[in-house]
């Protein structure tokens, strides 16, 4: 199947790392009700359990009212037909398998557990199939070679009253055949008049055609080519799903079927489809180039012979990407909350003709960001939603979800639709998909130059890396070059033709301008030329630090190899302060965006700095896109118990009273008054409509200790704390941070210095 992205943005060294560290795998299991006391645990199991099992067992269907099954898929794989690289058996599929399972939850809040079967036998795969099936909700078989895949999938539809659905022939049969609708759309074409080729007679190929003709294409206008060539009615060796296909044709070649053919959908191998195939084609030719990782012919080649050509590929670096992620998630969203007892023809149309009418919606701004900003509009170049698009939870699944109900196959019709959409909205993960929006914003903005200070670290070098080719900027890694480069060949980086950047401070030609500059900076600080001369040639943080001042470079990311207070005083004597400096902590956890201040740099603030710094961390909230509501946290309520740090508090609160702010604010409060809206019910005079966003806290040790702790038990993730108010962008990663840390600090501070995304 198609990946999300197949432009390898990455070493194998990072992908080895992402998958072990700080936890081996991507997934694990999380209680949805307290385990805390006696009584939970007698609930929970022994004797409180025997209730619902009896339910149950009275009536089966009552398992999705008691237990997880309702919102549960099995991502099921023998191993045998792994992404492009073939039969590596079982084992070796358990990465690809939780990755769909991440996927599921990512994208449509679908709960997912991989399942991989030791055996390469049909019969023995459905029966072990066939007995764990009641656990689930839906079954998605995954990574299963042709032809074995046809009759397992067949065979548990028959057995199992869930939904079972091979992704890799029906997920790419469903985007393609939304593309299709929508090249004929854009083309002046009619589904049942276009002659359709597919080179390719696989799982995906064999599906993609048979989803299309359910879409409206005849029967009699298409042609299917194998290896062998054209599968013509009467071929011998032909096997039953093949022959299915079958069409009575004198064509034997892929180059005879393209003669006048209005659409050739390619999901074979690289070179399979050729200029001069290309140009026999009719007028306004439908050119569907789906292998991966190199596709059947590119796009480059394809506007050579042909510029009136609508193309679409597999790949995410080109326009029009046939990824499966469009499809399968909301697919079984839809199918899990209608109960569907199968996943049929029907739900597979109606899903590919939403994703169709989605894109030929009006494309938000936002949405055109993760195509590097440039305006997505219905046309050629736009047939196929993007991945990201977040309207996907909530726009695909009620088609889905009343195609089921239409076809008699959903247990638990949906009554109100529009309730149903608004309930679907409210799944969307806004922790999820921060970085998505600020990395989109990142590459839509101009080019940015990012100071990597510490240049000859392994992590720093791998990080800038990823940056450069994630297209997040243009890195500059400082330190010696022959050392950099001994590093990433170590690592298996090429930096040839990358556009990576190298700056040895000990040899630039711009150290003189920079000693002059510095040294009038701070001459009357006690620092003599020579001082600061020393400080130009041997140390990259403040080599960095003058490249940005100087409008060399836009921003830095330094703090591998020193101490945070360490680089901040280097730094703050090269840039300026704007107005209030602070850290902002953001922490993800359980569908919530907490960002947290001050985590970094004032100790002990008084109530005029607590107020300063709500107003900062607002602002910078809402430039990351969200509205902010700040909560001022104490171990006190409104006054009880009194305390001195819960005074300050107070008093910032009646300084912002007197000011005109923009953002709702109140305090002082613990925690939970901030986070729960039944405790806030207690309190009818509170200012907040809504959960805080924006904690700050009444001390520097409340703030970086609360954050560290979360991280520590797990369960939330952490960013930062990211520094906020130096004129210049500088991000200080932890002590021997992550390549991860690394490039998530580079790319805020990409997006400080410019990028913005709507809220």
């Amino acid at each position: 199947m198609p990946d999300i992205t197949d432009k390898q943005t990455f070493s194998d060294d990072d992908a080895l790392e992402f998958h072990r560290v700080p936890t081996p795998g991507k997934i694990s299991m999380a209680p949805t009700k307290p385990m805390a006391t006696q009584r939970d645990l007698s609930l929970a199991y022994s004797p409180g359990v025997a209730i619902p099992v009896l339910a149950i067992a009275a009536d089966a269907d009552k398992a999705y009212d008691y237990t997880s099954k309702g919102n549960l898929v099995a991502v099921i794989s023998n191993g045998t037909a792994i992404l492009g690289l073939g039969n590596l058996g079982a084992m070796a599929s358990k990465p690809v398998m939780e990755g769909k399972s991440v996927l599921f939850k990512r994208f449509a809040d679908v709960d997912s557990f991989d399942i991989e079967v030791k055996t390469t036998d049909p019969d023995e795969f459905v029966t072990v199939v066939k007995n764990i099936g009641d656990t689930w909700g839906g079954i998605n078989l995954e990574d299963i070679k042709s032809p074995e895949c046809f009759e397992i999938e067949s065979r548990l539809q028959d057995l199992l009253d869930i939904p079972v659905f091979h992704d890799d022939q029906h997920g790419t049969a469903i985007i393609s055949t939304a593309g299709l609708i929508n090249a004929c759309h854009v083309a002046g074409k009619r589904l049942e008049d276009i002659k359709v080729v597919l080179s390719g007679a696989g799982a995906a190929g064999l599906s993609s055609i048979a989803l299309m003709k359910a879409a409206g294409v005849k029967h009699e206008n298409t042609v299917i080519v194998d290896r062998d060539g054209v599968v013509w009615r009467g071929r011998d060796g032909v096997d039953q799903w093949k022959a299915a296909h079958a069409t009575d044709t004198p064509h034997r070649t892929l180059a005879e079927a393209m003669v006048g053919a209005d659409v050739v959908i390619g999901l074979s191998a690289k070179g399979a489809i050729t200029k001069e195939m290309v140009a026999t084609m009719a007028p306004r030719p439908i050119i569907f180039a789906m292998a991966n990782p190199d596709p059947e012919i590119t796009p480059e080649d394809v506007m050579s012979v042909r510029d009136d050509a609508i193309i679409a590929t597999g790949r995410s670096d080109y326009a029009n990407q046939v990824n499966n992620v469009l499809a399968f998630p909301y697919l079984f969203r839809g199918a899990l909350d209608v109960r569907a007892r199968r996943i049929n023809h029907e739900m597979k149309v109606a899903c590919a003709q939403a994703l169709a009418a989605l894109a030929r919606e009006d494309v938000p701004d936002e949405v055109a960001a993760a195509y590097r900003g440039r305006k997505l509009k219905f046309g050629p170049d736009y047939i196929i939603p993007t991945p990201f698009d977040p309207r996907l939870i909530w726009y695909i699944p009620p088609f889905v979800a009343q195609a089921a109900m239409d076809t008699g196959v959903a247990r638990l019709p949906i009554a109100d639709m529009d309730a149903y959409r608004a309930q679907l909205r409210q799944r969307v993960d806004p922790s999820a998909s921060l970085m998505q929006k600020i990395s989109s914003a990142v590459r839509g903005a101009p080019n940015k130059r990012i100071v990597f200070a510490e240049g000859e670290e392994p992590s720093v070098i791998r990080a800038a890396w990823g940056f450069k080719q994630a297209e997040l900027g243009t890195p500059i890694l400082v330190g010696r070059e022959d050392l950099i480069r001994q590093n990433a060949a170590e690592a298996g980086l090429n930096f040839d033709d990358l556009g990576i950047e190298i700056a040895n401070a000990r040899v630039s030609h711009l150290n003189a301008e920079y000693t002059e500059w510095l040294y009038e900076r701070l001459q009357r600080r006690g620092y003599l030329r020579r001082d600061v001369q020393r400080m130009i040639n041997q140390d990259r943080n403040y080599f960095g630090a003058a490249m940005c001042a100087r409008g060399q470079a836009d921003a830095m990311v330094t703090g591998v190899t020193r101490n945070f207070n360490m680089v901040l005083k280097e730094v703050r004597r090269v840039l300026d302060v704007t107005d209030r400096m602070i850290g902002v902590s953001i922490v993800l956890a359980k569908g919530r965006t907490l960002f947290i201040a001050d985590t970094s740099i004032h100790e002990l603030p008084d109530a005029a700095e607590l107020a300063e710094i709500a107003i900062k961390a607002a602002a910078t909230v809402r430039k990351l896109g969200r509205t902010p509501r700040v909560a001022f946290l104490s171990y006190s309520t409104f006054g009880n118990p009194p305390g001195d740090r819960g005074e300050k508090v107070r008093e910032a609160i009646r300084i912002l009273d007197g000011m005109d702010v923009d953002f709702e604010y109140e305090g002082e409060m613990p925690p939970e008054l901030a986070l729960d809206p039944e405790q806030r019910a207690n309190y009818p005079f509170m200012r907040l409509t809504a959960d805080a966003n924006v904690l700050v806290m009444p001390a520097i040790h409340s703030a970086a200790i609360s954050t560290r702790l979360v991280q520590a038990l797990g369960g939330a993730t952490v960013i930062g704390p990211l520094l906020v108010g130096l004129e210049k962008s500088v991000q200080i990663v932890p002590l021997g941070a992550s390549v991860s840390e690394i490039i998530t600090a580079a790319t805020f501070a990409a997006y400080e210095e410019g990028a913005e995304t709507e809220a």
